[in-house]
């Protein structure tokens, strides 16, 4: 009787495509996660400006109108205005007058919570002083 070694080509077929299924899985799982963690992010440094807003007002008895910048001088209510995580040229939106303002980021869930006409329709997410819009 003949002892053969090695592996029949089903065999290596059969582990190349659970190999490659098992790496698609752990792709998109990664790729979910990312957008998950940065939609967080996002939310979190939303809800860093509407604190600071919210001093700036009890302060001043009236939120900034003219943009976030007024938040960061003369007098610091917030160190630097966040940025969104994954395209840092890209400032939240806001909006603002003396008794209201409006936050906006573009979440990637998709999920939308705002009203388009409020951020311009660039972003599916508002923030107003009393939370969501």
């Amino acid at each position: 009787m003949k002892n053969k070694s090695g592996f029949t080509l089903i065999e290596i077929l059969v582990v190349a495509t659970i190999m490659v299924l098992l790496t698609a899985v752990g792709v998109i799982s990664y790729s979910v996660f990312l957008k998950q963690s940065r939609d967080v992010r996002r939310k979190a440094d939303l809800g860093q400006i509407s604190a600071a807003l919210e001093i700036y007002r009890s302060n001043n008895d009236t939120y900034p109108t003219t943009g976030l910048s007024q938040l960061t001088a003369p007098t610091v209510y917030i160190q630097t205005v966040p940025t969104d995580p994954k395209n840092p040229t890209y400032t939240y939106y806001y909006t603002a007058t003396a008794s209201d303002y409006t936050l906006g980021a573009y979440l990637e869930n998709g999920v939308t919570t705002c009203v388009a006409a409020q951020c311009g329709g660039n972003c599916n997410y508002c923030l107003g002083p009393y939370g969501q819009k």
